[in-house]
């Protein structure tokens, strides 16, 4: 059976690349849509074939068929909304990052518990095979024990957005950089040891370019940048992954959550092997896979070990760079 979902708002990114997902994917029914304003609600029910618009998120949170809850709301909103949600009886995904710090990302975690419903954080692009094949790739020690990984992900500046504003919980480093965290913690499986980190201000006291040099316990090395610099015309990006070890490197400029056919270089013993696979578009995946979680007792793929993980990286970072 198809799980009832509703979304709660019209952020740009359920338009763009959730939704659409949801469309795709094989077990989602869109059935409810909420905003702020009635229009816009209306507007996104007649143009994906939602059954109900809502004024108003409580309202959305009220209907008792809707079983589970995408979240797209600014991160500043994600624990307030998250709370009300899950303790409303619904499942909940939620855009990353799923909160401002560790200690709210547990509070989150334990109230979905407690009220017998699932939360995870929505990180589409580790539901890729791309991360499975990088991570195949390093257990079968085709490049040797791995000391040092980069990882950088910088796109557009942004105008006039929630992502550059402090109020709304903007930032480099919340907005891009936790791809980058989320991948290390990935690819290398040990604790940070320590965290050192720089960045650049704008005026609204936001990290609009960033960078962190992490030493894990096991001894492996890694940096990442994230930035918000490019002129915004035209759009550009650059996504970047380099995985050194000691019989040779992976190379990758994959962008995260890209689908297609998808292309990334081996270097072992001195042999050079271009590697190719399909993806599927990545929020199909991740709706697909929440869904089977609710119908069929899966285990959440980002599960609350790793979002805390994470959001304490996330804190250790920002604490560093003066957030």
């Amino acid at each position: 059976m198809a799980v009832k979902w509703g979304v709660l708002g019209t952020a740009g990114i359920a338009r763009s690349c959730t939704i659409p997902g949801m469309k795709e994917a094989g077990n989602c029914e869109l059935y409810a849509i909420a905003g702020r304003d009635a229009a816009k609600a209306e507007n996104f029910k007649e143009e994906f074939g939602f059954s109900k618009a809502y004024e108003g998120y409580d309202r959305l949170l009220e209907d008792p068929d809707v079983q589970a809850v995408y979240i797209p709301l600014p991160n500043n909103l994600h624990k307030e909304w998250v709370i009300k949600a899950v303790r409303a009886g619904k499942h909940v995904l939620c855009e990353k990052p799923l909160a401002l710090s560790a200690d709210d990302d547990r509070e989150m975690f334990e109230t979905a518990k407690e009220n017998g419903v699932l939360l995870m954080e929505a990180f589409a692009y580790l539901h890729s095979p791309y991360v499975s094949m990088l991570r195949n790739e390093i257990q079968s020690g085709s490049i040797g024990e791995v000391d040092f990984i980069e990882t950088d992900f910088i796109t557009q500046g942004y105008i006039d957005d929630i992502r550059i504003h402090k109020d709304t919980g903007g930032g480099a480093v919340y907005d891009l950089g936790c791809y980058c965290t989320t991948m290390l913690l990935s690819l290398v499986g040990s604790e940070p040891e320590y965290v050192m980190g720089n960045a650049e201000f704008n005026e609204s006291g936001v990290d609009i370019f960033s960078s962190a040099l992490i030493k894990f316990r096991n001894g492996t090395r890694a940096s990442f940048t994230a930035g918000m610099i490019f002129k915004p015309e035209p759009q550009d990006r650059w996504d970047n992954l380099y995985i050194h070890g000691s019989r040779g490197y992976i190379a990758s400029n994959i962008e995260y959550n890209q689908s297609g056919t998808l292309n990334y270089t081996v270097f072992s013993d001195g042999k050079r092997t271009e590697k190719s696979f399909e993806a599927r578009q990545n929020y199909a995946i991740e709706i697909e896979q929440f869904g089977r979680c609710i119908e069929h007792n899966e285990e959440p793929h980002i599960s609350a070990d790793f979002s805390i993980k994470n959001a304490k990286l996330l804190d250790m970072i920002l604490e560093k760079i003066g957030y």
